[in-house]
């Protein structure tokens, strides 16, 4: 049965903006070496021993981790996005999401089913926003349920509600400039039923698209909670390109709205790759 996480991951595959996939490659690949994002293509392509999730996740976390390019260690290394989804590892449920939007992003994961796809960015996403509320020495509240074994139905719906708050994040973020153009739903919507999602997640969709933006309901969906709240700002990246004075002013007054230090939106910017105006 399809959700709303399934539904994330055909925004995130489909790209709701030229700079998505970038911004997702840029907060995995957090400004690494070629060489090791060279392995980590290996593992997702090669059929030889060894190139199975395992190594995937193996150069994910060293890429991901401390290493050092040119003498220069970079702000994802020790205690950064490295540490934290590296620490996935022990995660089963958490190391497959992961792979399947690492998959995706680079190429070797076009088939991979769109829940693993979303589950991935919500792993990437709370991952980076542990880490940027880290960085600025902030405590999170609490552990977020992608970074959980998601065993128990609970924990599973909460998964579902944490993609509902990112989706709907991504949607409002896309009407910065006025609303979003029918032909780009129009295109979404070709894509949802390409990936096989049912009517009630195209339902979802089209109500959301629709709607009158309205920040106050995004921000009342953090729920006071500052993991969720970085996590809002940084999946509105993904949904905007902010190269207007609309979009940039969207997202000054997101981060406001959501009371996220000028740190942790440095961090969030600085890791995917964004230009602060």
């Amino acid at each position: 049965m399809a959700g709303l996480t399934d539904l994330l991951g055909t925004l995130l595959q489909q790209g709701m903006t030229q700079s998505g996939n970038t911004r997702m490659s840029n907060t995995i690949d957090a400004g690494k070496s070629d060489d090791i994002l060279g392995g980590l293509l290996g593992s997702l392509t090669s059929g030889e021993k060894g190139g199975g999730l395992g190594d995937l996740m193996g150069s994910l976390g060293k890429m991901m981790g401390g290493s050092q390019s040119q003498g220069q260690t970079t702000q994802a290394s020790s205690g950064g996005v490295g540490d934290l989804l590296g620490g996935l590892l022990d995660n089963k449920a958490a190391s497959g999401v992961i792979g399947a939007l690492a998959g995706s992003l680079l190429g070797g994961g076009s088939g991979a089913a769109k829940g693993a796809v979303g589950g991935g960015g919500l792993a990437m996403l709370a991952s980076l926003a542990m880490s940027a509320l880290k960085s600025a020495g902030e405590a999170p509240s609490g552990e977020s349920n992608i970074l959980k074994e998601l065993s128990k139905p609970l924990e599973q719906q909460n998964l579902e509600d944490d993609a509902q708050v990112i989706v709907k994040a991504m949607i409002n973020a896309a009407k910065a400039d006025g609303k979003i153009d029918k032909s780009e739903i129009d295109k979404i919507i070709g894509k949802l039923d390409d990936d096989g999602l049912e009517e009630k997640e195209k339902e979802f969709f089209l109500t959301e698209a629709n709607k009158p933006m309205d920040m106050d309901a995004v921000v009342a969906s953090a729920n006071n909670k500052a993991d969720m709240a970085a996590q809002i700002y940084a999946a509105s990246m993904l949904a905007i390109e902010v190269d207007t004075a609309a979009e940039q002013r969207y997202m000054k007054n997101l981060a406001s709205g959501l009371r996220l230090s000028p740190q942790v939106v440095a961090y969030i910017d600085s890791t995917m790759g964004v230009k602060q105006a």
